[in-house]
Order: structure tokens, then C-alpha cells, then sequence
């Protein structure tokens, strides 16, 4: 009996198959070295996290895609001091190359998406740099020239600070680019806080800020909301429980307003405690506002930001999300 036993044991270890059976193995045995990469990486030493990733490639390459996708995330990190641009498409493509059925591609075509654009955006800088030295010493020469040249200078210091107002403008838009990067990386959020006395709309991951976005709120926003109708914007602990492609306000994410508290606090009070609360953007056929509508408080208790910062809050925080509203 103990031989047939032995006997049906080596019939089921050669039949599980080796591909999945090498890939639990390797990732088991990568556990231990992927844990230590990730301590460096959060230390900031991002040169000895990617030390750590190339030994678990050399050793478990069975693990490989997750590895190329960590490596591809800390080449072009924004605090990583020696990031390299280059080396980070390299990863993510091979990622996509070698392994075209890993859980990571769609993240890593995402990656090689944003990270073109910042190239773009960098040679683009660097060109307008290299025009505006060339016309900075243009208009030296400019100065030392007879009276007549006068206006042709006025002309080229105001072309200059154009052109400065312009790096400007591509610097802001890079740095934004940069941050959005860095909340995709380290999202999704885990929380949202809202603060209303700041107007402030902020997502969480593990207590590290990803994002903020200045909000409008109910058009009486003091105080907790009520009733129906009351103008107010919540004040508690709900989570985000439906979503809305389809809403008036380009899109919405539900608040799961009323909770228990407020419902008896509506019951003593003897009214509706009312519903609908949403995290939204500006109403369909005026996002030409853009910025412009957080000037002043305008909904009816909802909390609402840009299109586009709606959109960007509805890819970061999933169904189940916290929200803390805050007075």
C-alpha cells in the first residue's frame, strides 16, 4: 500500500504543469529579494533596488515581467536623481515583448505613452532654451548699436520674455505630467479626503498623497448636511459605491450618503435626509469653465472639480474607495 501510494503521488506530480508549477516556484523562492528591492525603493536608493531586480532576473526569470515592470517604474521615477528616460521604455517594451500575456502590459503601454510625451516635452524645452540664448545674445549685441536699432531690440526683449513665458508654461505643463505619473504609479487611492473649509479634494495610498484638486461645494456649505434640499455638503465617513459615465455633469462617482447616523439624525429631526451626493465635474455644455468654477460654491451639496480632474479621480479611485469629508 505505501508503494501504491508513492506510486500515485509521482503520477500527480508529473501531471501538474511545469510552466505554472516553475512560475509559484520561482515567485515563492524571488519573495524574500523582491521584499528587499521594495525596502530600498521606498528608502529612496533606487540604484541598489535595481541591483536587487537584476539578480531576481538572472536567477528567476519565470518572474521576469514583474521585474522589467518595477526596473522600467524606478528608471523614470521623478525623484530618482540618475532617471533615465531611455532605460525605462527599454524595460517596458521587453516587458511587451517577452511577455505578452503579463497582467503588467496594459500598465506598461500606459507607461511608454506618458514617458514619450515627457520626452517630447523635454526636447521641446530644450529647443526653446537654445532659441532664447541665441536671441538673449542677439539683443546684447543689439544694445551696443546705434539709436535706430533701438526699436528692433524692443522688439526681440519682447519676443524673448515670450518665449520665457512659454518654458514657463511647458515647465508647469511637465511638472503636472510628472505628478500624474507618479499618482498612476503609486495608485490606486485607498482614501479620499475632502476638507471643505479648505476646499480641498485629496487621494490617499497608504497615507502617501498621490493627488489634490481645489473642489466647489453645496451652495450652503457650513455645517453637515440635513435634509433634502438644504444646499449642504455631507459631513462623515461614507465610501464611493457607483459610478456615472453617463451624468449631466460629464461624470460622476457616487458618495454613499446617508449613513446610519444621518438617517437618525434626519428621523429626530423629522425630514428627508435627501441623497444623490456625487463627486462630479462642470455641467455638460459649459467645461469651457474649466479652473473657474471653484471660484465660488454652486451645487446642491456635491462635491465637483474639472472634467478632466474627474476623470483623472475616477481612473484613480476604484469602487469601495473611502471618503472622509471633513467640516
Amino acid at each position: 500500500m505505501a508503494h501504491r501510494g508513492f506510486f500515485l503521488i509521482c503520477i500527480i506530480l508529473i501531471l501538474i504543469p511545469a510552466g505554472g508549477c516553475s512560475r509559484s516556484y520561482e515567485r515563492v523562492m524571488a519573495k524574500s529579494t523582491f521584499n528587499e528591492a521594495d525596502d530600498f525603493y521606498n528608502r529612496g536608493s533606487y540604484q541598489a533596488s535595481l541591483g536587487k531586480y537584476e539578480q531576481i532576473m538572472g536567477k528567476y526569470p519565470a518572474v521576469g515581467d514583474r521585474v522589467l515592470f518595477e526596473m522600467g517604474i524606478i528608471y523614470s521615477h521623478p525623484n530618482n536623481e540618475r532617471k533615465d528616460y531611455k532605460k525605462s521604455l527599454e524595460c517596458f517594451e521587453k516587458l511587451i515583448r517577452e511577455y505578452p500575456g503579463s497582467v503588467y502590459r496594459q500598465d506598461a503601454e500606459m507607461m511608454i505613452y506618458h514617458i514619450n510625451n515627457v520626452i517630447l516635452k523635454d526636447g521641446r524645452l530644450i529647443a526653446q532654451q537654445t532659441q532664447i540664448e541665441g536671441l538673449a545674445k542677439e539683443v546684447g549685441m543689439k544694445k551696443n548699436e546705434v539709436t535706430a536699432q533701438q526699436r528692433e531690440i524692443a522688439a526681440l526683449e519682447k519676443e524673448l520674455k515670450i518665449k520665457e513665458d512659454e518654458i514657463l508654461a511647458q515647465q508647469k505643463k511637465i511638472d503636472v505630467l510628472e505628478q500624474k505619473v507618479f499618482a498612476f504609479v503609486n495608485g490606486p487611492a485607498d482614501k479620499i479626503l475632502v476638507e471643505k473649509k479648505e476646499r480641498r479634494l485629496t487621494l490617499l495610498s497608504k497615507d502617501k498623497v498621490l493627488r489634490t484638486y481645489k473642489i466647489a461645494l453645496g451652495g450652503d456649505p457650513e455645517g453637515p448636511k440635513e435634509r433634502q434640499g438644504d444646499n449642504k455638503t455631507p459631513e462623515g465617513t461614507y465610501v464611493i459605491d457607483a459610478r456615472n459615465g453617463d451624468s449631466r455633469y460629464h461624470l460622476s462617482l457616487h458618495i454613499s450618503y446617508p449613513n446610519e447616523k444621518d438617517k437618525i439624525r434626519a428621523k429626530e429631526l423629522g425630514v428627508s435626509p435627501g441623497g444623490d451626493i456625487m463627486i462630479h465635474g462642470i455641467k455638460n455644455g459649459l467645461s469651457q469653465i474649466g479652473a473657474l468654477h471653484a471660484e465660488y460654491d454652486w451645487t446642491r451639496g456635491c462635491i465637483a472639480v474639472t472634467d478632466e480632474e474627474i476623470e483623472e479621480i475616477d481612473k484613480l479611485a476604484p469602487i469601495g474607495t473611502i471618503i472622509e469629508i471633513r467640516p
